[in-house]
């Protein structure tokens, strides 16, 4: 069995009387895709973004069980007034609860909020849960601030409370030190590592030791900033006893290196080196399989790199599907 844990979707249409700042889906003439149109935003997206039947059949092509799909990134548009966002989500959540009510064994929705106003965001959680849906994803940053800041905690503590799991997805953030180009390759990884690093340095992490958290594309560079985390923290190298004299940084609270082991990571890192590392570093029950599909093509078959690390069968199953249905909280189908 395996389960994509990092699928995306766009609704097929929105409402005619939505305000101006919502996105537009237009029709392509001799085509089933439609243009996504947001701001300055055009793309083509192609019918398996928002036809359940569509995505069945690539599923079955590509060798997938079940997907965890959320919405794509750019609708996560913090900048819109709340109202508008609010509204906004609940379109999104409504349309993703339908898609997925089509085949709810192997579609597994996740929903939105307008995190711009963490008290609506955390409101609207007991929401996307009576919609069925299974948790939320949210950017890894709000406007460029740290998911990790105290303003966010009580949205966390209510996703906690509510025992429903977050994805958090790299959103570039505005930036002069990379050029534009660098936003979807170099600029992704930097905002995976510092929304990982954020929960643990801001103290969400701390304070809700139960919340189920997963990132996008393994939280970025985040993994090799656990080391030299864990070397502050505790003096040693390679997990060996602390060394006090060496520590720069001691505390009495879990290490970085507990925190890491958490949170849950996808696979979509494109190199079975990088997979082998973070197998070793944060453990095989930590990993996820991830592919961004449909806005980019999976592997074919799905998985390949990992099974190219030749794992023991238990550890395979474990990242390709049992982590899965841990970080969901629900149990695998029969």
């Amino acid at each position: 069995m395996l389960v994509d844990a990092h699928a995306h979707l766009l609704p097929q249409d929105y409402p005619e009387d939505a305000p101006a700042c919502f996105p537009r889906m237009e029709a392509i003439d001799g085509d089933t895709a439609r243009l996504l149109v947001f701001g300055a935003m055009r793309f083509r997206a192609r019918d398996v973004f928002f036809q359940a039947e569509r995505r069945i059949e690539e599923m079955d092509a590509s060798g997938v069980d079940a997907e965890v799909v959320t919405p794509m990134p750019p609708l996560l548009r913090y900048d819109l007034p709340v109202a508008d966002g609010l509204a906004l989500a609940r379109h999104v959540n409504e349309f993703t609860a339908t898609l997925c009510a089509v085949a709810p064994e192997r579609l597994i929705g996740f929903g939105m909020v307008p995190l711009q106003d963490p008290d609506a965001a955390a409101a609207e959680l007991a929401a996307i849960r009576a919609a069925g849906l299974h948790g939320v994803e949210i950017a890894s940053n709000v406007l460029g601030a740290s998911i990790g800041d105290e303003r966010f905690l009580p949205f966390f503590a209510e996703a906690e409370r509510l025992d429903l799991p977050i994805f958090v997805h790299a959103m570039p953030a505005a930036t002069d030190r990379l050029p534009p180009s660098a936003a979807g390759t170099y600029v992704v990884g930097l905002e995976g590592a510092l929304a990982a690093a954020s929960l643990i340095t801001g103290g969400t992490a701390a304070k809700c030791p139960n919340l189920r958290i997963s990132f996008s594309h393994a939280a970025g560079g985040f993994p090799l900033m656990v080391p030299r985390a864990q070397y502050f923290w505790s003096g040693s190298w390679n997990e060996e006893p602390p060394n006090p004299e060496r520590a720069v940084m001691p505390d009495d609270g879990p290490s970085p290196l507990e925190y890491a082991r958490r949170f849950y990571y996808d696979s979509m890192v494109f190199d079975r080196r990088a997979l082998r590392y973070l197998v070793d570093l944060l453990g095989h029950d930590r990993l996820l399989v991830g592919s961004d599909f449909p806005a980019m093509l999976r592997e074919e078959p799905a998985g390949r790199s990992l099974r190219l690390l030749g794992l023991p069968e238990k550890e395979l199953e474990d990242i390709t599907w049992h982590n899965a249905f841990r970080f969901l909280g629900i149990d695998p189908p029969r």
